[in-house]
């Protein structure tokens, strides 16, 4: 079967959003028709982020600035998939080191946090922390010095922006290790808990399903964890020297999802 229909017959896709449909606020080309591509052969597309920094009505919000209408079922996050493993740890009392919203996010799904150096802390729950301080970084380390669990969202070491990369949850963890020699459990991509979630939400298997990133080492590496087919998109982090150097193999690689779309449509 050439690779042009054997994607053809996928129906679940399962898109990174950074680097892979944007850059900041700007869309990349052909993002909504393949959009509409996908549900006019009667698919689904889920949105796969390790970007912790912000709430899904964030990025509903972010992605109808883009034109593109979206809904809280169109999403998986790292958030998603940390918050049920919070959950199943039965922690007392987290130490959420992230933004706001990340913390509205923890206290909405029922979990007790803390953004204060304080007695009874059993976890220290790391995200994506666009508002990062050096407060915030003092009280890991004191924190992480007392034994607790540690627990992060992601590895990506850098977000993409329009003008080049920002360090992510990955960056600031080895920062940490650096002054802890501790390093956390992380949730996100690659772990293949999201891609398990998208799949249970939709009803699609394995044999359908297909993720879409810009990075290996997260996007591509969650797809391999699953067991299911990956496409690596040159418009982010990633380049093909990097596939050079990587164990991580996908199972397509694409200049763009522009390209993509042309392919699924020929």
């Amino acid at each position: 079967m050439k690779i042009t229909e054997s994607l053809k017959q996928k129906r679940l896709f399962l898109f990174d959003m950074d680097g892979t449909i944007y850059l900041d606020d700007n869309l990349f080309e052909k993002t909504k028709e393949l959009l509409e591509h996908i549900k006019n052969v009667g698919g689904r597309y889920i949105f796969l982020t390790n970007n912790s920094s912000k709430s899904v009505d964030a990025y509903i919000d972010k992605l109808a600035s883009l034109g593109i209408k979206s809904e809280k079922d169109d999403f998986v996050t790292s958030t998603n998939a940390t918050v049920l493993y919070l959950k199943k740890r039965g922690y007392k009392l987290i130490y959420a080191f992230g933004t706001e919203s990340f913390k509205k996010q923890l206290t909405e799904s029922g979990l007790n946090i803390t953004g204060e150096l304080c007695d009874g802390v059993d976890c220290l729950c790391m995200g994506f922390d666009t508002e990062l301080t050096f407060k915030k970084l003092e009280h890991a380390c004191i924190l992480l010095g007392r034994g607790i669990d540690y627990v992060a969202t992601n590895p990506d070491y850098v977000c993409p922006t329009a003008y080049g990369y920002v360090p992510d949850c990955g960056s600031v963890s080895r920062m940490l290790y650096n002054a802890t020699k501790r390093m956390p459990i992380f949730i996100g991509k690659p772990q293949s808990e999201m891609v398990y979630l998208a799949m249970e939400k939709t009803g699609f298997g394995k044999a359908e399903t297909v993720i879409i990133g810009d990075r290996l080492y997260t996007d591509i590496a969650c797809g391999a964890n699953a067991g299911v087919d990956t496409i690596f998109v040159l418009s982010g982090e990633g380049t093909m020297e990097d596939i050079k150097k990587s164990d991580t193999k996908p199972t397509y690689i694409y200049p763009d999802v522009k390209q993509l779309y042309y392919d699924l449509i020929s």
